[in-house]
């Protein structure tokens, strides 16, 4: 009876794995050929201010931060975030201010924030010294090609767009760990964008990159209104969706640095991110489970096993690594342009079955740490804080 249940829940997770594999390749053709940007005459394109709270060094900072001071955009600010003029993130900021004098830029200090989400109240802090009404909010850890401003401000200018956002490719700080996760960035990531682009459309933003206009923010209740929440990302584009603004995916792709390089730091950090999408999304997440391959291909070569039947388990087996091969290819190599993803994509495989690890952590537990404070997550995905002393499976974030 066991044997066939488990070979019963092989069946049933590879087909709807492979169900799955089917509609991102479907999502992604479709994508491709949508209507690309439109041109707009570089004289009509509106002033912009890319907002970039800062935290402290981090791998390949310089190189992230660089890479907007040579934007192809003919006017554009970069105003920078702190919350103390002792962060050494500025002496990095301050290098390239030397190095790239004729890029107007400012830095606010926000000081200890007030609301849970550290970066949004730095947001908040910052938007005020922003001299456009467009803005680009970016994390430091992206690194971007001179045309991203341009690409993605360019659906703003279509009022009934409230909110543009870009997917992501990962890049590796170092290590096993690291390149790792920067593959689930690469692969798994943008398979599930592409697939609710498709079937529902973006009612979400991505948190790496993200723009926007000043009216947009204050017809959701302006950056407060995401104060309380750790995926702000996901609540402001549903927010402007749920206010009758579209939420574009941009045809640009950003880089994403995985900075974790540890196995303690990397898959801490996921499980911090995947509880995050439990508390904002339950239903969606859920349903995540049934995305992944290698966990029924393990089963079903454990049940071709009972069974002794080394040629059905195998069998079995081989779909799931095949499965997700291909959709490394596809989607990590072929449409995120990651050339990792195509060099290691017999190692994908392995970041599906962790994370089918980190899916299953994630319900064990409603605590996160993140930036050394612990907060408990709620239904709909505020977090508060937790007094210190206070425990409950919670997970250690950066």
């Amino acid at each position: 009876m066991i044997i066939r249940l488990l070979f019963l829940a092989s069946i049933i997770g590879l087909i709807s794995s492979t169900v799955y594999l089917v509609l991102v390749l479907e999502a992604s053709r479709r994508f491709r050929r949508a209507p690309r940007t439109r041109m707009v005459d570089p004289a009509s394109l509106p002033a912009v201010t890319v907002l970039k709270p800062l935290h402290g060094l981090e791998p390949y900072l310089e190189r992230n931060l660089e890479s907007f001071f040579v934007q192809n955009y003919p006017d554009f600010e970069l105003i920078f975030g702190v919350r103390d003029a002792n962060d050494p993130a500025l002496e990095v900021v301050e290098a390239l201010r030397r190095k790239h004098p004729d890029v107007k830029t400012g830095v606010v200090l926000s000081g200890e924030p007030e609301y849970p989400n550290a970066k949004v109240f730095a947001l908040e802090k910052m938007t005020p010294h922003a001299n456009s009404p467009y803005l680009v909010i970016t994390d430091s850890d992206v690194c971007v090609s001179p045309n991203c401003i341009r690409e993605v401000i360019v659906p703003l200018l279509d009022q009934n767009n409230g909110v543009v956002t870009c997917l992501y490719r990962g890049l590796p700080a170092g290590g096993f760990w690291s390149r790792l996760e920067a593959l689930g960035m690469s692969i798994e990531l943008p398979s599930g964008v592409l697939v609710a682009n498709m079937l529902e459309g973006m009612k979400f933003a991505l948190g790496p990159t993200m723009a926007t206009r000043k009216d947009v923010l204050d017809q959701i209740g302006g950056l407060a209104a995401l104060g309380q929440y750790c995926a702000d990302d996901y609540v402001l584009g549903n927010l402007a969706h749920a206010s009758g603004k579209q939420v574009v995916l941009s045809e640009h792709v950003v880089g994403h640095v995985a900075m974790n390089t540890s196995a303690h730091a990397s898959l801490t950090h996921q499980v911090r991110w995947m509880r995050s999408t439990r508390f904002s999304r339950y239903a969606g997440h859920v349903g995540t489970g049934l995305t992944y391959a290698m966990p029924f291909g393990l089963l079903g070569l454990l049940a071709g096993v009972l069974m002794q039947n080394w040629q059905l388990g195998l069998g079995l087996f081989a779909c799931s690594f095949f499965n997700r091969t291909i959709q490394a290819i596809a989607i990590g190599s072929f449409f995120i342009g990651d050339r990792e993803s195509l060099k290691l994509c017999w190692l994908y495989p392995v970041r599906d079955l962790m994370g089918f690890g980190v899916w299953c952590a994630s319900f064990m537990g409603s605590e996160i740490v993140w930036r050394n404070q612990r907060y408990r997550l709620l239904t709909g995905g505020k977090m508060v804080r937790v007094e210190s002393g206070s425990h409950a499976g919670g997970v250690v974030g950066n």
